[in-house]
């Protein structure tokens, strides 16, 4: 079974059925295709899977004091959201680009996994940190006045979701794909059990009480985390170094 791990302070129902998530947002093309299964490995038909995540400059849409400053809105704004209906092989396909990051979190892209009306998982999908730091140096998208703070081997819930939620990536003709097949059981009902610096204590439709996540709060808070540099950073992105 995939583990459960927080919704993050960052999700709404945009009530959107569509592959095509991207709303013209710059970045580098991805697809993400979700595989549902069930806990004996059979496929699950007419699941709604719901995938969401940040821009390449760290930004979630439907939000205020967000970026490097606390001071950009994004309320109103749908980009980087959407559902789709599991095929009868179990999968959902969405076009999207590849995740941003933000202050105290490894990239990641939030999926939910709803059966009728009942969510029956909440994940995160995990990326290889290698080619997240090339792009990040070199796609102009993604480019930031410094280097960021978190990677998968120190994001708390990375290593709560552990190796089920890291997910296959290739490099496709025109975008990168990113896979990943999660198992659940048809009568589970998920809770949020405020794992991690994403908890949230709001309402599932609007923005979470206080100051974002993950050291993102604002001045007089908590200092920002010093990024590794030099061999130690290429020995927390490698494996095998």
């Amino acid at each position: 079974m995939t583990p459960q791990v927080t919704q993050g302070p960052y999700w709404f129902d945009p009530k959107l059925l569509r592959s095509d998530i991207t709303e013209g947002r710059p970045g580098v093309p991805a697809r993400v295709r979700m595989t549902v299964l069930d806990q004996a490995g059979a496929p699950i038909r007419g699941a709604r899977v719901e995938i969401w995540h940040c821009d390449a400059s760290g930004l979630y849409s439907g939000y205020e004091g967000q970026g490097d400053d606390l001071k950009t809105g994004t309320k109103g704004q749908t980009f980087l959201r959407g559902g789709q209906l599991t095929d009868q092989g179990g999968v959902a396909t969405f076009r999207t680009i590849w995740p941003g990051w933000y202050e105290g979190r490894t990239p990641h892209i939030h999926a939910k996994v709803f059966l009728d009306a009942r969510t029956a998982l909440t994940c995160q999908l995990f990326v290889p940190d290698a080619l997240s730091e090339y792009l990040y140096e070199n796609v102009p998208a993604y480019k930031r006045p410094r280097k960021r703070d978190t990677l998968n081997s120190n994001d708390g819930i990375a290593l709560q979701g552990g190796e089920a939620m890291v997910a296959a990536v290739r490099e496709g003709k025109d975008a990168y794909e990113i896979a990943l097949t999660v198992a659940i059981d048809p009568r589970a009902d998920w809770k949020d059990k405020g794992f991690g610096p994403d908890r949230t204590g709001g309402s599932a439709g609007g923005p979470p009480p206080g100051p974002p996540p993950g050291g993102m709060g604002p001045p007089g808070g908590p200092p920002r985390a010093n990024a590794l540099t030099g061999e130690a950073r290429l020995k927390a992105i490698i494996p095998g170094l």
